[in-house]
Order: C-alpha cells, then sequence, then structure tokens
C-alpha cells in the first residue's frame, strides 16, 4: 500500500477551510492509504510562538484530526518534533538543495514581506525541512492545497537531486493529491481572500469548535450581493462572495458547484443561507462537540502522540541510516 505524509501547522483556530481543504481529506484518504499524519510544530517556530500556546495548539490540532474520524490506531498521529529524523534528514537535504530553489518560493516572499532581511533562517529554508518530513518515511503520496504545490516540487528537486548526486535510486518521486470542490475556502467577508485564523475579524471564518448559533449567525453575515443565485458556474465565477459560498455548500454536501446551482438557480441568497447553515452545522456541531471533549482529556491526547511518535520513529529510524551510510557518514 502506498504512503502518505501530511502535517498540520499548530497555530489554533482551526477553521472551515483547514476542515475542507485538509482534514477532510486525510479522513478519507485512511481507506486507500497508509497515512502518516503531523501536527508540524517544528514548521511553526519559523515564526515566534509562545511555549505555552504551542503546547495547547499542539493538543488541538491532534484534538481535530481525532474529532475529524482519523484512526489513531491503524495510522499514525504524532508531533514532528519527538521524532528526530525530521532534523537529521533537514540538513542533509539543507546541503543539497541550491539557494536559487530557495529564492523562487513565493511564500517566502509572502510571509517575509518587505523586511526579508530581519526574517528568520528558519523561514526561508522550512521547505527543506518539509521535504524532510515526507521522505524520512519515503512517503509516495501527499495531500497539498494549491499553496503547498510548489514545496512539494522542490520535495521533488530535491529527492531526485540526492538520488543524482549520489547514483542511487533511493528516495521515491512523491505524487501529490489534490481533492475536492473546496481546497480552498475564502473569507466571509471578502470572496477574495483566504480563509485566515489571522483575519482580526472572527466573523471572515467558521472554528472548527464554533456552536451551532455562532456557525449560523456567521453565515447569515457572510458578505454576498443584491443578485439571486447564477445557473451557470462561469457566472458564478465572475461573483467571488457568491461562489464562495456555493463551493463550501458543495464541499460539505460532496457535490459539484454545478449541483448546487442546479437546485438553487434563481434562489435569493437568504433562503440559500438557511440551508447552508444547517449543512454546516450538521457537519461541523459533531467536530466542536468531540473536540471540546478531548481537550478536556489532555492525557488522552498526549498518548496519542507518544504512541505515534514511537511508531513514526520505528519506519523513519532505519531509513535516516540507510541515508547516512549513502552520504558517508562513519558510525563506529
Amino acid at each position: 500500500m502506498s504512503r502518505i505524509f501530511s502535517g498540520v501547522q499548530p497555530t489554533g483556530n482551526l477553521h472551515l477551510g483547514n476542515y475542507l481543504g485538509a482534514l477532510r481529506n486525510f479522513v478519507k484518504l485512511q481507506a486507500s492509504y497508509e497515512c502518516i499524519y503531523c501536527v508540524v510544530d517544528m514548521h511553526a517556530l519559523t515564526l515566534w510562538q509562545d511555549p505555552q500556546e504551542l503546547r495547547k495548539n499542539t493538543r488541538e490540532v491532534t484534538a481535530a484530526f481525532l474529532a475529524c474520524g482519523i484512526d489513531a490506531k491503524k495510522h499514525i498521529i504524532f508531533n514532528q518534533s519527538q521524532v528526530v529524523a525530521h532534523a537529521q534528514l533537514a540538513w542533509i537535504f539543507n546541503c543539497v538543495a541550491r539557494v536559487g530553489w530557495l529564492n523562487r518560493m513565493t511564500q517566502f516572499k509572502e510571509k517575509a514581506g518587505k523586511d526579508r532581511e530581519n526574517a528568520s533562517v528558519g523561514l526561508y529554508i522550512y521547505p527543506n525541512l518539509m521535504a524532510a518530513d515526507i521522505l524520512a518515511y519515503k512517503a509516495t503520496h501527499v495531500p497539498v492545497g494549491e499553496d503547498q504545490k510548489q514545496h512539494l516540487e522542490l520535495a521533488r528537486d530535491i529527492a531526485q537531486k540526492f538520488n543524482h548526486d549520489f547514483g542511487v535510486e533511493y528516495f521515491p518521486i512523491i505524487e501529490p493529491i489534490i481533492q475536492g470542490e473546496a481546497t480552498r475556502v475564502m473569507s466571509l467577508r471578502d470572496g477574495t481572500k483566504k480563509m485566515s485564523k489571522s483575519d482580526p475579524s472572527d466573523y471572515s471564518r467558521i472554528n472548527l469548535t464554533d456552536t451551532a448559533e455562532t456557525i449560523e449567525l456567521k453565515i447569515r453575515k457572510a458578505r454576498t450581493d443584491p443578485h439571486p443565485l447564477p445557473e451557470t458556474v462561469a457566472e458564478l465565477e465572475k461573483r467571488p462572495e457568491a461562489d464562495n459560498l456555493v463551493t463550501i455548500f458543495a464541499a460539505l454536501s460532496d457535490h459539484t458547484r454545478e449541483g448546487v446551482l442546479k437546485k438553487y438557480a434563481g434562489a435569493q441568497f437568504s433562503a440559500f443561507k438557511k440551508d447552508l447553515s444547517d449543512l454546516a452545522v450538521s457537519v461541523l456541531g459533531p467536530i466542536g462537540t468531540e473536540m471540546q471533549r478531548l481537550m478536556k482529556d489532555p492525557g488522552a491526547v498526549d498518548a496519542v502522540l507518544r504512541d505515534g511518535a514511537e511508531r513514526a520513529s520505528a519506519i523513519a529510524a532505519p531509513i535516516i541510516k540507510e541515508v547516512e551510510e549513502i552520504v558517508g557518514y562513519l558510525r563506529v
């Protein structure tokens, strides 16, 4: 069976975009792949983190994995910093990757902003760590959103260059998995911007821990335009807020946008939003309730992470040993 690796940063306030773009797909992939899901707390350090918040958020992401339906007994859930293979392989990949490759990474430019000279070195080289995350387990497939495709291409380049430099066929060439209608969920307040935890308005997103009443309120207040829903996707795509809500409905109901428009073309947003609210509450409500229950029992969450780290280490350790032999480390 092919092996999947994917990770989520523990930055707090997991929202609908995280669920539709990643977590829901993680659950579906369990049936066809051996899955390794990681809370990437090392990646989180590329921006300063409050230590207590980082630990809390690591548990919260783990709770979300479990609440969404990932089976921690059949698959692996762990936090990155507990498995030393990630850091070990990242250093080797730092020496394989080229500066020019990293200079092309658009996410660094976006996150560093205008003051790039003041950005952390970790933020600059974290795509190499992402490659190490995947290849420490010789994962063959990675579920990614559109904004991560460039990093996955870099991981493929690193794998190919390592194989070429050392005359081996050791690392697999990773294949991306992009699924679903809503791989990119937009803000409820601005359909041209991605839904984000960093948006100052909590009404821009639906958090996984929101109550049913809060979900209903946020959808009711979501920005739309004065026109009824259109008949075609071509018309819909000219209206970003309408497109976002229809896309969310399609993803939550496992339909296409065409299918949603077939039912709601010509409808007013008031009626559509009511149905969307009911749908969102039915899907997200049980997840939020289970997350809250799990967060009240941190010992149980930690036990899942501890078990996952042990099992992840058992896979990665022999791979790292072979890599060290390939590059010429002396072990006496």
